[in-house]
């Protein structure tokens, strides 16, 4: 059986340290055992340690909501916990022994007797602590990368769920709609075009169908309007269905259209030609409800394209902001509408684009316009300004929001690694780092400012910067 020294000289990272100071090490210590299934550590509690794993394998891992997510395996020869110089003392992660696990845990209260005395040691946890930051934030970004994607992925579901259901509603009731009109077409009889101008009847339906615009009446105004056209096939001895006064009403066909088939028409032909019209137009709407919801469609993979970066290279080009913020308050569109958040865009004109990364740029709008409408759920509504403006050779990109603010105690730390207000579980303290690197990447700087009712971040990127 090797002893506690044995052991820790078998640590890769361990090997330069002097056996003096492993030994004052062991005497600071104490072994700790677990079972499979046993919590080592837990995510938000406050941190100790450092911790040798001398036996075993941890798994660590972190909550999103309800969903774990696995992010490494600690094997027998690994430290964690609490490290020399480490900045956070609170558990960025939960730790589960997935077997019969064995730890030698360091007393935190002497980290600083060991900071003071033993340098070779201290240097060793110093290179591991490096290390892990580099590795962990490399392995969150991702994973908040992931995390935004499914949002935006759900977000796009819900996005689509409206244009596609009306899609198939609308093919739907279009078949039902041509099979009926074969009935209606059999009534116009040739008689009834005698002496009559075609063309004339002809252009006057085409003025009316250019002339449509989608447009919501208030109750009143539709009643009355209906009322109208009622009233005119009543006092003509006309028969009429609700689909037809419906329809009449929605391409604004009033008395002067009616007046205008009763003088072209004969008696005996108004009822069937107001039948076949009505037809017509119900066609015509069905096909511009498709062509709506198409273009929605259409819209929409365009917005994921351009937000996402597809079919261009990882390498710098010219991007043009507002695309890229208009582009992403679609992407949060369902987000948006949920919380009532309202989004008003003040853009300045002639804003030139910025040469970056545009899938990155887009990274830093999603994240602050999604902690924006986060920080504004609680009051159940919210206005969210976006402006931008030219500062020089910079772009000034500014999202101000009416939501309780950023305490003064903390508003310091909203920028630092793993810092998060939000709970455990929801957020990671990634995004606002993520922006701060992409925006110090692009030699720019952001900045927060906060009271209650007015919270400011302001982005300011150069135009034409070449730094990587």
């Amino acid at each position: 059986m090797p002893t506690l020294l044995q052991q820790l000289l078998n640590f890769v990272s361990l090997s330069t340290v002097p056996r003096e100071q492993l030994n004052w090490l062991i005497r600071h210590s104490k072994i700790r055992k677990f079972e499979a299934g046993d919590f080592v550590g837990v995510q938000g509690r406050k941190i100790d340690g450092p911790h040798f794993l001398m036996k075993g394998n941890i798994s660590m891992f972190i909550y999103r909501g309800k969903e774990k997510q696995d992010l490494l395996t600690l094997e027998t020869g690994d430290i964690f916990g609490y490290l020399p110089y480490s900045r956070s003392d609170i558990a960025p992660l939960n730790a589960l022994a997935l077997d019969q696990v064995e730890v030698l845990s360091f007393e935190t209260l002497m980290v600083r007797e060991m900071i003071s005395l033993h340098f070779e040691l201290t240097q060793s946890l110093v290179h591991i602590m490096n290390n892990r930051v580099k590795n962990y934030t490399t392995l969150q970004q991702q994973n908040d990368k992931m995390a935004s994607l499914g949002k935006l992925a759900a977000g796009l579901a819900h996005e689509l769920n409206n244009p596609t259901s009306a899609l198939i509603s609308d093919a739907s009731a279009l078949k039902a709609h041509l099979r009926a009109d074969r009935l209606v077409n059999n009534s116009l009889t040739a008689e009834y075009w005698e002496n009559v101008s075609i063309a004339e009847i002809d252009n006057r339906l085409i003025e009316i169908i250019s002339a449509y615009q989608e447009t919501e009446l208030s109750y009143k105004a539709r009643d009355q309007k209906e009322n109208s056209i009622t009233n005119w096939m009543d006092s003509n001895a006309i028969y009429y269905t609700e689909e037809m006064i419906e329809i009449f009403v929605d391409f604004n066909i009033g008395k002067d259209s009616l007046d205008f088939f009763k003088s072209r028409l004969p008696q005996k032909a108004l009822e069937a030609v107001f039948e076949r019209l009505s037809h017509t137009l119900v066609t015509e709407k069905i096909a511009h409800n498709i062509q709506v919801a198409s273009s929605r469609i259409s819209d929409l993979v365009r917005s994921v394209k351009i937000y996402t970066h597809m079919d261009r290279s990882q390498n710098r080009s010219y991007t043009d902001v507002h695309d890229g913020l208009d582009n992403t308050i679609r992407m949060l569109g369902h987000k948006i509408r949920a919380g009532k958040v309202h989004i008003s865009r003040r853009y300045s004109e002639g804003i030139p684009p910025v040469n970056g990364y545009t899938g990155e740029l887009n990274q830093v709008w999603t994240n602050l316009i999604d902690n924006a409408i986060d920080s504004m759920l609680e009051n159940n509504q919210g206005l969210l300004t976006i402006e931008t403006e030219r500062e020089r050779n910079n772009i000034k990109v500014s999202f101000t929001d009416d939501g309780p603010g950023i305490a003064k105690e903390i508003i310091n730390n909203v920028f630092d690694p793993f810092f998060t207000t939000k709970p455990i579980g929801i957020g990671t303290g990634m995004g606002l780092e993520n922006v701060r690197r992409i925006i110090l990447r692009h030699g720019g700087s952001v900045k927060v400012n906060s009271v209650p009712g007015n919270t400011v971040f302001t982005v300011c990127i150069p135009i034409d910067n070449q730094q990587n």
